[in-house]
């Protein structure tokens, strides 16, 4: 019999005119980036700690900690393809992961695809199993005003 667990990311990251926007692995020049000690890509972060959680692994800091030289502008990505593999040596693999991106700018839709086959290929599952939605915060807050970019992402994975 298997046994299935879900889990919960979160993250957010304020913006930056000096740094490139990643998202998802994407690159999407002409809008601020984001600050952060790795790539800060919001979308890929979000996923990790939805993929940690899920295997009860703990969260991206405890992995990745922003205190580690060797994580200072790391692919984000790269760092999504050990977390699945930390949850696969603990048993587990990813059936499917579904993932909002909350901001004003950029559109996410038309970059939908594109990143749900990049966090697809780093989960190592087909890129149907991967949902990337974008949604704004109505112009309220923070995220309204563009002065950051969040994201949330729900994991489901098998034993």
């Amino acid at each position: 019999m298997s046994e299935q667990r879900i889990g919960i990311g979160y993250d957010t990251h304020r913006t930056s005119a000096v740094r490139t926007l990643v998202l998802g692995g994407v690159e999407l020049p002409g809008v601020p980036g984001l600050q952060g000690f790795s790539d800060s890509d919001v979308l890929a972060h979000a996923v990790i700690d939805a993929v940690l959680g899920a295997a009860a692994l703990g969260d991206i800091g405890r992995h990745f900690p922003d205190t580690d030289p060797r994580y200072e502008g790391a692919d984000s990505i790269e760092l999504l393809r050990e977390a699945v593999a930390r949850a696969a040596a603990a048993g587990w693999r990813v059936v499917n992961v579904d993932a909002t991106v909350v901001c004003e700018e950029p559109k996410i839709a038309p970059h939908a695809a594109e990143m749900a086959a990049r966090l697809a290929g780093a989960l190592d599952v087909e890129p149907e199993r991967v949902s990337v939605k974008g949604t704004t915060n109505e112009g309220l807050g923070f995220l309204g005003r563009g002065e950051g970019i969040a994201a949330l992402a729900v994991a489901m994975l098998q034993r």
